[in-house]
């Protein structure tokens, strides 16, 4: 833990400025609830040509949300890292666990749905995954280890909603 708080802290006092206040805010903004990979599913189910992508992406978000918001938090119950600390901070309190970081998940399950597709799709999708997850250290929400067990739990749940979608359109 106290390598964890010691990254933490380290970012706060070498990073933090108001540039990076705002522009981490609006990178967790965009991952809250899976926002902007609700947006970008929808937008993908509408044409015929990217429907597949699109169903990709959904099944991915729903393995996502099933395992890490509803599986993974209730049972591993960790507190949030400015739990019993002195922090104003940026965004509003989580009222939920901490691990595994949700934003995190849901952002690297649709990058990996998106990236099975090709990499045109697949890096910005990661880039943008990396920006979510890196505001939750930043915003002081999340431990590293609840980002990179959401990055897994993400990464795993775009694979098998890759897997599935590809036997199912066979």
């Amino acid at each position: 833990m106290n390598i964890e708080f010691a990254i933490l802290d380290w970012i706060q006092e070498h990073l933090s400025c108001p540039l990076m206040d705002w522009l981490m805010v609006f990178f967790s903004r965009l991952g809250d609830s899976g926002l902007i990979w609700i947006i970008i599913t929808i937008i993908l189910l509408i044409p015929r040509k990217t429907r597949r992508y699109g169903l990709t992406c959904a099944l991915s978000l729903l393995f996502s949300l099933l395992l890490c918001n509803l599986g993974l938090k209730p049972l591993v119950m960790r507190e949030r890292p400015f739990a019993g600390k002195e922090l104003e901070l940026l965004v509003e309190t989580p009222q939920d666990f901490s691990f595994p970081s949700g934003h995190t998940s849901s952002s690297f399950a649709a990058a990996t749905a998106l990236s099975s597709h090709g990499r045109s799709w697949g890096i910005p999708a990661y880039i943008l995954a990396v920006l979510i997850a890196f505001s939750r250290l930043y915003l002081y929400v999340h431990f590293p280890s609840d980002v990179i067990a959401g990055a897994a739990v993400g990464i795993i749940c775009g694979i098998l909603a890759r897997l599935i979608i590809k036997k199912w359109a066979k």
